[in-house]
């Protein structure tokens, strides 16, 4: 499995698991970071990615 971190996620993440998720992607290094969500959606299942976001609730 290749996972594609959001930009809520540090980049960092690509390189401290690469051992365990090689060939995973963070949204900044592929110069997504600026994309929609439908763009980034789109772009992880044409390329085989699983989307790895945090969600942030609000009250």
């Amino acid at each position: 499995m290749k996972l594609l971190f959001d930009h809520n996620l540090s980049p960092r993440l690509v390189d401290q698991l690469a051992d365990i998720y090689p060939n995973s992607q963070h949204l900044f290094l592929i110069g997504l970071d600026k994309a929609d969500d439908q763009s980034v959606w789109e772009y992880a299942r044409q390329s085989g990615f699983t989307v790895v976001t945090k969600l942030i609730l609000m009250s």
